[in-house]
């Protein structure tokens, strides 16, 4: 009987991208990566797999990893060290500052890829020993309104339901939330319901997504009036007896000052359209359907969220759930639909400067509840400082000490070339990573430590819909890689708090924030996993995913809050919220007349830290882009496919051009994803007014004021490259992966000979091929070391530029044969394969010409496609552009016969 290598073995563990909590099966292949495929037990997506999920494998490389400490000598250089030597320079600086400036004088940035086990080290470490709640998270970013909004109305960050609601929901209301490319495993859940149950789908959202093309009804509202549109809706729920009066009146509070500030902000539904810019038709349309409707699920994200007024959104969101008593109950719930792997998680153990751990805040009765669960000597009394606020302090020099783990502020935040700026200013900026290099690491990082990636990593993390799920590690340990809490857990050690932390395990921190979070529970706190206080190591291993509430006396877990009232505010009831009248924070004006709105594209992730390494997810949308509307655009001189100039008080970049219907006027859309690692001129965040919302501390990522100019490049082409190519100022380049090295994408005003001269091959060792056409504008150039092709340049006119896909196929192969290199500078394929175009389906790598070329050929549904070529059978995030493509494909029509025949 043949043996097998254990460490072969599959694992089930979870994906690290949205929160949607998907289990994967990751199976070593025994060379430092593995294979990636959906676990088909895990109810968060039974099988299925996002684009991103799906590439998973291609991520696992070594090549950009941290794998040793490193400290700034004083040449400037990061150096590696000794753990130990790491280890006692932070916990040194730290000390020395603390006793200089106060606890206040420190400040740790979290992330959602972190693991609640990390997360809840670092929230003990610093509010209850260090003694300052100066400890946020980039979920600040992302749900940091919808915390804001739960506590205000059920008095507690209670997600009422759940992810079955989805499937037996009839009405689905999609608020600000593009969840075909965002959340594209639940969004298939909804549209399963649709096709097998009839469920109508609402999309609300300023600009047309590839969610809307799914919708019964989309409505384009203005940016910045959902709190008008819901408010409407209350006003018109209560005019149409369309509320449950058995339900306010025994289960919540406030809803004749909230029904009278919905009215003076939107009475009627005449006056919902004139605020929101919507027909009156559709307004009445949807308020009828609402009303109508038992079973509604309003799911909301970052349109909502990502708001100065993102927590009144929210609440008038919530308010029409509670006036209909539609909460906790099959079907029917608000729903928000959180953007990070493990944001819920961070929420759980206080990972938010204005949360203690278990659910519980700056009370004097729970600061001294969880003082003495911790015997915290120190234990922080008031609300820290938010990212937002955070990094404003740092550039004040108020803060001194900085500790980054996991996230890449110099990017993400608002008003980035601030942020940038502020954390040279630092004494001590320490950042936590599994990255050699980023922004923030180059924005004057004193000490790197090399932690665990997603594939080394095991603790658990908690999705959406209060499902807490094993996250377990399955490759080797890299270098000197060590767990966050690990690396945590010593320099609390070396501050003198060893008892404290002498943690040997993810299971032991998780049992003791089980045990926190039912200690003097009682039923009074939201947040109680006391059934697992005690879990054995062996069963924490092997622990099956489970939703919280798990009560040590509950026979079974609870899946739904609220339908029977018993809420956790003070008395009990469900609070609704008077919200106040919509103002965006920032005016328009002649110098800034449009506005910025920003998110995510479908196959990469935040700052491409991860996704960035996989050539497949590259492929879709390589480029950073604006999407402008017709008019915008021809008023501002700006082609589809050419470049512009994006430019706000904060800051400026410059983007690709698409010019499209679906992007409301005044409007510009941009990703967040490009970075300075990654791109020449595309760090979106640093356009961004850092305008926060009041309760929440969220900042507004979706409106502010922007100008538009075209900016004109003579060449465009591309450049492949065993290693990083530095660029000369004035070539605009975005980094996409590829198959055996680096690729870059270029547009660029230079003329040959400073091509030749500055980024041509020549100059290395090997041999160099040359092309030139002088008269058109065109040269390629090609660096061989022997049979390997180690370079290639690519430039041409603007207006004909070069395609690399038959010349990224040479590049990926390690020996290139003769016919190969005779057509390398043609860009022609040698074996005549066709391109396939640019990716459309990611999951299984189909281009756009070969499905345009399925549709010629008859295939007239995106169900046609899928069973032709497999595209869209996967995740389905791609169905909107295969629909797009079938609808604008021609098919060749049979003759018709003639009259003879």
């Amino acid at each position: 009987m043949t043996n097998l290598d254990p460490s072969l073995a599959p694992v089930k563990t979870t994906c690290p991208y949205c929160g949607v909590g998907c289990g994967v099966i990751a199976t070593p292949d025994g060379k430092g990566g593995a294979n990636i495929a959906g676990d088909p037990e895990h109810p968060a997506n039974f099988g299925r797999l996002c684009s991103k999920g799906s590439a998973l494998g291609e991520t696992l490389g070594l090549a950009e990893r941290l794998l040793h400490p490193m400290i700034r000598c004083s040449k400037g250089n990061l150096e590696p060290v000794a753990w130990t030597d790491a280890l006692d320079h932070v916990a040194h600086r730290l000390q020395h500052i603390i006793a200089k400036h106060g606890p206040g004088s420190v400040a740790f940035y979290l992330s959602g890829q972190l693991l609640t086990e990390d997360y809840y080290v670092a929230n003990k470490l610093m509010k209850g020993f260090i003694g300052t709640a100066n400890v946020d998270t980039n979920s600040r970013l992302c749900m940091s309104s919808s915390v804001a909004g739960h506590r205000r109305a059920f008095g507690s960050d209670t997600v009422p339901g759940c992810y079955e609601d989805l499937d037996q929901a009839d009405l689905l209301v999609l608020v600000g939330s593009n969840a075909a490319w965002c959340h594209p495993v639940l969004f298939q859940r909804m549209i399963a319901n649709k096709q097998s149950r009839g469920a109508r789908i609402v999309v609300i959202d300023p600009r047309q997504t590839e969610t809307s093309g799914d919708a019964d009804l989309f409505l384009g509202l203005k940016p910045g009036t959902d709190t008008a549109l819901f408010s409407g809706l209350l006003s018109y729920l209560a005019d149409n007896g369309a509320l449950d009066r058995a339900y306010i009146d025994e289960h919540t509070s406030g809803f004749e000052e909230a029904l009278a500030k919905a009215r003076s902000i939107a009475g009627s539904v005449t006056a919902t359209a004139l605020a929101t810019g919507l027909s009156e038709a559709d307004v009445a349309a949807f308020f009828q359907m609402f009303a109508k409707t038992q079973r509604v699920v309003t799911l909301y994200s970052q349109g909502v969220n990502q708001s100065a007024q993102g927590t009144d959104k929210v609440n008038a969101i919530i308010n029409c759930h509670l006036a209909t008593g539609r909460i906790g109950k099959p079907g029917a719930s608000p729903f928000s639909l959180t953007g990070q792997p493990n944001a819920m998680g961070g929420r759980e153990v206080g990972g938010l400067a204005n949360q203690l751990a278990a659910h519980m805040g700056f009370t004097p009765p729970d600061i001294d509840r969880v003082r003495r669960f911790w015997k915290a000597p120190r234990i922080a009394t008031h609300e820290g400082l938010k990212a937002v606020q955070m990094f404003q302090a740092i550039g004040r020099g108020e803060i001194k000490a900085l500790w980054v783990m996991g996230t890449n502020p110099a990017v993400s935040l608002p008003n980035a070339d601030a942020v940038r700026a502020a954390m040279k200013k630092l004494d001590l900026l320490v950042i936590s990573e599994n990255v050699q290099s980023s922004d923030s690491i180059n924005s004057g990082a004193h000490v790197l430590l090399p932690a665990h990636a997603w594939g080394e990593k095991s603790g658990t993390v908690t999705n959406s819909e209060r499902r807490i799920s094993r996250q377990r590690g399955f490759l080797a340990i890299p270098g000197e890689a060590k767990a966050d809490w690990w690396i945590m857990s010593e320099v609390a050690k070396r501050l003198g708090y060893g008892a404290a932390f002498a943690y040997h395990s993810a299971a032991d921190i998780f049992r003791e924030h089980a045990e926190l979070s039912t200690f003097e529970n009682d039923g009074s706190r939201d947040f109680d996993i006391g059934a697992m206080a005690s879990v054995a190591d062996g069963d924490f291993d092997a622990m099956a995913p489970f939703m919280w509430p798990m009560l040590e006396a509950a026979a079974r877990p609870q899946s739904r809050f609220f339908a029977e009232g018993r809420y956790y505010t003070s008395d009990r009831k469900g609070h609704f919220i008077a919200p106040d009248v919509p103002m965006l924070r920032g005016a328009t004006s002649e110098a800034r007349p449009l506005r910025l709105n920003t998110g995510r594209i479908r196959d990469q992730w935040h700052t491409m830290t991860r996704t960035g390494l996989s050539p497949r997810l590259g492929q879709h949308l390589p480029e950073p882009y604006v999407e402008i509307y017709p008019a915008d655009a021809a008023q501002a001189d700006i082609v589809d496919g050419g470049y512009a100039r994006l430019a706000t008080d904060l800051g400026q970049c410059i983007l690709k051009v698409v010019v499209s219907e679906r992007q409301q006027r005044g409007m510009l859309f941009a990703p967040i994803h490009w970075s300075g690692e990654n791109a020449a001129s595309a760090r979106v965040g640093a356009l961004v007014a850092p305008f926060t919302d009041p309760f929440s501390g969220q900042p507004e990522n979706k409106a502010t004021p922007v100008a538009i100019e075209a900016v004109t490049f003579a060449q465009r082409g591309f450049v492949l490259s065993r290693k990083p190519i530095p660029f000369p100022k004035g070539v605009w380049w975005s980094r996409v992966a590829v198959n055996g090295g680096y690729g870059y994408l270029l547009a660029a005003n230079l003329d040959v000979a400073t091509w030749k001269t500055q980024l041509s091959p020549q100059g290395e060792a090997g041999h160099v091929a040359e092309y030139e056409d002088k008269a058109h504008g065109v040269y390629r150039a090609a660096q061989f070391d022997g049979d390997r092709l180690e370079a290639v340049l690519f430039i041409g006119p603007v207006d004909n530029p070069p395609n690399w896909d038959a010349v990224k196929a040479v590049f990926a192969v390690e020996t290139i044969s003769d016919d190969q290199r005779r057509l390398l500078l043609s860009g022609k394929s040698a074996d005549g394969v066709a391109s396939d175009g640019p990716v459309v389906c990611a999951c299984f790598g189909v281009g756009r010409d070969t499905i345009c070329g399925a549709i010629s050929e008859g295939a007239r549904t995106a169900a046609d496609v899928g069973a032709k070529l497999k595209a869209g059978t996967n995740c389905g995030s791609c169905i909107p552009e295969l629909k797009r493509l079938i609808a604008q494909t021609e098919v060749p029509q049979p003759m018709e016969a003639s009259a003879a025949s």
